[in-house]
């Protein structure tokens, strides 16, 4: 099992699109043995410490294999939206991990 976390920054006023994004991204990790296990758009009373900017939402998501991502991120059907992705997403940080018991 990998574990991702991603921080995505949004492009101010590009909210909508990056919404449309999500609708049709978020559904595909399920077809490749992924779910995403949590999803969390921070505010600024919830932050207690910060050195760095604030995402718009942070996502934590695990697939079973490191195929399984890849065969996620090659979706024809999401890679038919990636330019809403490009149009709204400004940078995004994905950390991969493993868990530890």
């Amino acid at each position: 099992m990998i574990h991702l976390t991603q921080l995505i920054y949004i492009k101010e006023g590009k909210e909508e699109t990056f919404h449309e994004f999500e609708k049709i991204a978020i559904p595909a990790i399920l077809k490749y043995n992924g779910r995403l296990t949590l999803r969390i758009r921070p505010k600024d009373d919830s932050v207690i410490e910060n050195n760095v900017e604030v995402p718009y939402e942070i996502h934590l998501i695990e697939f079973k294999t490191q195929k399984d991502f890849d065969n996620f991120k090659k979706d024809e059907e999401r890679k038919k939206i990636l330019h809403l992705k490009e149009e709204s997403i400004a940078s995004t940080i994905l950390i991969q991990g493993v868990r530890l018991n």
